[in-house]
């Protein structure tokens, strides 16, 4: 077995089996800062390194639970030029982009973000699951009233899932995405169990980003204080309309309506 640092990679990356640093084997013993071999680990060599990290992303992909749809939402797609947008409300939007990035960048804390229906919010939030993935690091997007169901199914005797190992992932994983809050039903089994998965990554300050297009006035108590707590959330509410009235309505209409929807 060979040993391996990064001033020895290979410009080019060879198949294991032709590999003059393992030998073949796929692992090698790593070198310490003083130059000597560190026998007592092994890590993966040059020539594997790239399936390995592939192989990850997929697991990283079929972990995270976003639609096919989901996939495509991009900072690099994200419209900041849609037409017949306000002043402030163009102003608005871009704050909220950069507030995503940032988040992206370095998840601490919480992010909630409020808006109507087709304001951007899910497209940032799927977006800042998209930045985390390409940076290989684990991130669970879930709809909310998807999840309820999923949870529900789960005592079915044909779910393949048990309720503790899916309820267990959604409150533990690194970075929490809640798309749709609110949108749930408020059965009293509903709000019992997205209460326990708020209050526990609230206690464990586990990062998390919220979408709803409701008023935080609007949820249930003992999870909006919560939410609004300025130690570990920061709540922006995206004043755009709808991007699909964007077509053939003036800003003053949509202004209008803008308000009548709030």
């Amino acid at each position: 077995m060979g040993t391996w640092s990064g001033a020895e990679e290979p410009e080019d990356t060879l198949p294991s089996s032709n590999c003059p640093i393992c030998k073949g084997t796929g692992f090698v013993h790593p070198l310490l800062p003083s130059g000597k071999t560190d026998f007592s680990q092994v890590v993966a060599c040059r020539c594997v390194q790239k399936d390995l990290d592939k192989e990850r992303q997929t697991r990283l992909q079929r972990y995270s639970g976003l639609a096919k749809l989901h996939r495509t939402m991009t900072f690099d797609n994200f419209d900041l030029k849609r037409v017949n947008l306000l002043p402030e409300q163009r102003q608005n939007l871009e704050m909220a982009f950069d507030l995503a990035i940032n988040f992206a960048q370095s998840p601490d804390g919480w992010v909630v973000l409020e808006g109507v229906n087709g304001c951007g919010k899910t497209h940032l939030a799927a977006a800042i699951a998209n930045h985390r993935l390409q940076a290989g690091k684990p991130v669970l997007f879930v709809v909310v009233p998807d999840f309820l169901d999923h949870l529900r199914y789960t005592f079915n005797p044909e779910s393949k899932v048990s309720y503790d190992q899916l309820f267990e992932e959604v409150k533990n994983t690194p970075l929490l995405i809640l798309d749709d809050f609110g949108e749930q039903s408020t059965t009293p089994w509903a709000q019992e169990k997205l209460y326990q998965v708020i209050n526990y990554r609230y206690n464990a300050r586990l990062a998390t980003v919220i979408t709803t297009c409701c008023s935080l006035d609007e949820i249930e108590s003992r999870v909006s204080s919560r939410l609004v707590d300025p130690k570990i959330s920061l709540v922006f509410n995206i004043r755009a309309p709808d991007y699909r009235s964007d077509r053939g309505s003036s800003p003053k209409k949509m202004s209008r309506r803008t308000r009548k929807e709030r």
